[in-house]
């Protein structure tokens, strides 16, 4: 079986800032902010939510196929994508922009600040999902806005159960087109923040949610996550990782493993415990693509 994976491909620009950002950010300056970080520690990494993911689900054994675009800067891409054995007949090529580039700096608490160019990700609804029979699952994850809302049309109309999973591009929705979604799909996962503001703009509680779902999943970090089945809450508790050493793609992860126990035909509740054991595995490496399980 294999899981079309619809989002971004992107190059992340890492950089660690030793120092705490609430140390250096004056709460009544805020409408002057004017700050400047000395990042000694820099790299770049292959990211996006489409690559992690993809890279988790392989590392599980499974067979992942990203839907998503690069630009004319993506060739390393495409090939780190194929040296991992990852099909790559669904990435377009964009020749006039520059991949999605992300820039993420984390300081000694882990918190983080990101700034994101969308680039060839703005195209991604260039590719259209079509059935086919190896497909049984599929996941949408941030994306540009009008290839999350085509994708999940496509995915109901080819018959493919699929994961929401709107992540950072949460907020780029109403309400209206929220409930959509939800309504459209077989499971929603969120984490604690995004689960909230999903709450507002719907207007529906996590228990109502789920009831719309087969499940909903909000993560909560270091807490674990909660796991929702028709109005009922189940928490899978947290699995403690060995050492803290970089916390950028733990939720894509956390995804690559919740579509591997899905593929299994797994408990909502189990793929939830994996996708927490392999986040823990990978907040204890450096980079989202370079941990093993």
């Amino acid at each position: 079986m294999a899981a079309l994976i619809c989002g971004s491909l992107a190059f992340d620009t890492i950089m660690d800032f030793e120092g705490r950002f609430a140390e250096q950010i004056l709460p009544d300056q805020l409408h002057i902010l004017n700050v400047s970080f000395l990042v000694p520690a820099l790299r770049r990494d292959f990211g996006g939510c489409a690559g992690n993911i993809a890279y988790s689900l392989k590392m599980l054994g499974g067979e992942p196929l990203p839907m998503a675009t690069v630009g004319s800067d993506g060739a390393d891409y495409l090939a780190r994508l194929e040296a991992l054995g990852i099909a790559t007949q669904y990435v377009k090529v964009v020749g006039d922009t520059y991949t999605a580039q992300a820039m993420i700096m984390t300081d000694r608490d882990n918190n983080q600040i990101t700034a994101f160019h969308p680039g060839a990700m703005m195209q991604a609804h260039a590719t259209r999902i079509e059935a086919r029979p190896d497909v049984k699952l599929g996941i949408i994850s941030p994306d540009g806005r009008d290839a999350m809302l085509q994708h999940a049309q496509q995915f109901v109309d080819c018959g493919i159960p699929f994961v929401f999973d709107p992540g950072q591009g949460l907020p780029m929705f109403d309400g209206r087109e929220l409930a959509r979604f939800i309504e459209q799909a077989t499971w929603v996962t969120v984490n604690d923040y995004e689960g909230k503001m999903l709450g507002e703009r719907t207007g529906w509680s996590s228990a109502e949610i789920s009831r719309r779902v087969e499940g909903l999943v909000v993560t909560l970090g270091g807490e674990g996550c909660e796991v929702w089945i028709d109005g009922e809450k189940t928490t899978v508790p947290p699995v403690k990782a060995r050492e803290i050493v970089d916390p950028t793609g733990c939720g894509d992860a956390w995804r690559g493993a919740l579509l591997h126990g899905l593929e299994q035909g797994w408990p909502l509740a189990r793929c939830a415990e994996l996708g927490n054991r392999v986040g823990a595995t990978k907040i204890a490496s450096r980079g989202p693509q370079n941990w093993k399980p």
